[in-house]
C-alpha cells in the first residue's frame, strides 16, 4: 500500500512536467543539459575563432588603397569588388558575430546557473574528476616504479 502511495506521487509530479519521474530521468534531464551547455560552448569557439578571421582580413586591408580590387566570397560565389565596399562590410559583420557571441555568453552564464541548481536541487555529484585525479596521481607514480638506468657507456 505504502509502494503505491510513493508511486501515485511521482507520477502526479511527472504529469506537472517539471519534475522528472525516477533516477534514469533526473539522470537523462542533466546529461541533456550538459550536452546544451557544450553545444552553445561550441558555437561561441567557433563564432570567435570567426571573429578573429574577421579581424585579420580587417587589419591586413585597412592600410591598403580603398580602390583597390579585392574579393569577397558571399553565399559561395566570390565577388570582385573594391576595399571601400568591402571593408565597412566586413566590419558589419564583425560587430554582429561579436552581439551573437555576447548573447551566447549571456546563455551559456543562464545555463550553467541552471545546471548548478539543479544539481544542488537533486544532490548531483560528478564523481568522475575525483577519479580521474587518483588516476593521474597513481599513474605518475607508476611509471617511475621498476624502472632502472644504468650509467651511459658501451660496456657489456
Amino acid at each position: 500500500m505504502d509502494n503505491l502511495a510513493t508511486t501515485e506521487i511521482i507520477m502526479a509530479k511527472a504529469e506537472g512536467g517539471k519534475e522528472p519521474i525516477n533516477e534514469q530521468a533526473v539522470a537523462n534531464m542533466y546529461a541533456a543539459m550538459r550536452s546544451e551547455l557544450n553545444q552553445i560552448y561550441s558555437k561561441i569557439t567557433e563564432l570567435e575563432m570567426e571573429v578573429s578571421e574577421h579581424t585579420l582580413v580587417t587589419n591586413a586591408i585597412q592600410p591598403l588603397d580603398q580602390s583597390r580590387r579585392c574579393y569577397r566570397m558571399i553565399g559561395g560565389v566570390l565577388v570582385e569588388r573594391t576595399i571601400k565596399e568591402v571593408l565597412p562590410a566586413v566590419q558589419r559583420n564583425k560587430e554582429g558575430l561579436e552581439e551573437v557571441v555576447a548573447r551566447l555568453n549571456e546563455a551559456l552564464e543562464k545555463k550553467k546557473k541552471e545546471i548548478s541548481e539543479f544539481e544542488a536541487n537533486y544532490k548531483i555529484r560528478i564523481r568522475k574528476a575525483d577519479a580521474e585525479v587518483k588516476d593521474e596521481s597513481g599513474r605518475k607514480e607508476g611509471s617511475a616504479q621498476g624502472v632502472l638506468v644504468g650509467p651511459a657507456g658501451g660496456s657489456e
